[in-house]
């Protein structure tokens, strides 16, 4: 669509710029869409046009999910609702799988980031800290391209490599952590300042810190969070808008999205004199190819655990293997198979009712 919009119909851009943009904008965490918006309102008017590209993207997906997360806390309880999100969830599921076979056939190119990918998943399956796995992906596979440059150089030497610091994981906690507007910004601050790659490794950050350390969301909310920031308008990040609503109303939702978004703006405005350097470091891209694999990584293992909540009978579970190959093979939007699964939701539970 941005190339579609900028690039051959006003011109503001050429095809080498946008894609110049688009790679700048994957070096750095946040979400990619956004971060693309704010590249081309600097390129275009200066700090005044990085603001308002930035806002403008956010804000029409921000009212939106805003209404939506009103409507669900105020009528979400009624079977009605409840009956469409049964079918929903496994359609979320198959997006996500969707996701994971795509970015996983980008992330993975050879065999030692296999290995990197499988470590990651089965610490992070087996409690460990996400940001730890991320960290520690990016590092040894920047050690393994180090090695590799000084065998071949002549310095033949073993560096040892310990899963340790992959399987570090944050102390468990087992009552309920307060909620306060100052956390919940806090939180989602931290998670736009730390997520690389596609917006829903996002789910894996929301199920570790929502879910098992503060206990703010259920397994179910954390899906429905999911679900309306998919089938919404714009960035997948704005899932924090509506948990924010859940957690904290209007004011909530609003520190949620500010808090998860602020970090994207002041990426772009640092990051744009160092891009060409950042992008011909061989570092940076071992580092990222690292990172990447850990993201996906982490949304195998949190899509196995929100499985769990939403494949409850063979129907579900035959919605999401449906769906899924629908996605891989067939490329139809998911807005239009999220209505489905909403509408064999409720003909469903209607039937088995009667």
């Amino acid at each position: 669509m941005m190339d579609e919009e900028f690039v051959r119909r006003r011109q503001w851009l050429t095809g080498e710029e946008l894609l110049d943009l688009l790679g700048a904008s994957n070096l750095i965490p946040g979400p990619s869409s956004t971060e693309m918006a704010i590249h081309i309102g600097h390129q275009r008017a200066g700090w005044k046009g990085l603001v308002v590209a930035g806002v403008c993207f956010i804000l029409p997906a921000m009212l939106i999910v805003m209404a939506c997360a009103w409507a669900y806390v105020t009528f979400g309880a009624l079977p009605q609702v409840q009956s469409l999100l049964y079918g929903v969830k496994p359609v979320i599921i198959a997006i996500v799988l969707q996701a994971i076979w795509g970015l996983g056939r980008t992330a993975i190119k050879n065999g030692f980031l296999v290995a990197i990918g499988l470590l990651a998943t089965a610490a992070a399956a087996a409690g460990g800290n996400v940001l730890a796995i991320l960290l520690a992906a990016g590092l040894v596979t920047v050690f393994q391209r180090w090695l590799k440059q000084c065998r071949r150089s002549g310095n033949f030497f073993a560096l040892p490599i310990s899963a340790k610091s992959l399987m570090a994981s944050a102390p468990a906690v087992a009552a309920m952590v307060p909620i306060s507007l100052s956390g919940l910004f806090l939180v989602f601050l931290k998670l736009g300042a730390v997520i690389f790659g596609s917006g829903y490794v996002l789910l894996a950050f929301l199920q570790a810190d929502l879910v098992d350390r503060m206990h703010w969301l259920t397994q179910a909310q954390l899906l429905d969070a999911v679900a309306v920031g998919q089938v919404t308008p714009g960035p997948v990040f704005t899932t924090a808008t509506f948990i924010g609503y859940q957690l904290g109303g209007v004011r909530g939702a609003v520190v949620a999205t500010a808090a998860i978004f602020l970090p994207g703006f002041l990426f772009v405005a640092a990051s744009r004199p160092l891009i060409p350097r950042i992008r011909r470091s061989p570092i940076a891209a071992a580092f990222l190819d690292g990172v990447n694999v850990g993201a996906v990584a982490l949304m195998i293992a949190v899509t196995w655990q929100l499985s769990r909540a939403a494949l409850v009978d063979l129907l579900t579970a035959a919605i999401a293997a449906l769906t899924t190959l629908v996605l891989i093979y067939f490329r139809i939007n998911s807005a239009w198979l999220i209505f489905v699964g909403g509408f064999v939701g409720l003909v469903a539970t209607r039937w088995f009712a009667g």
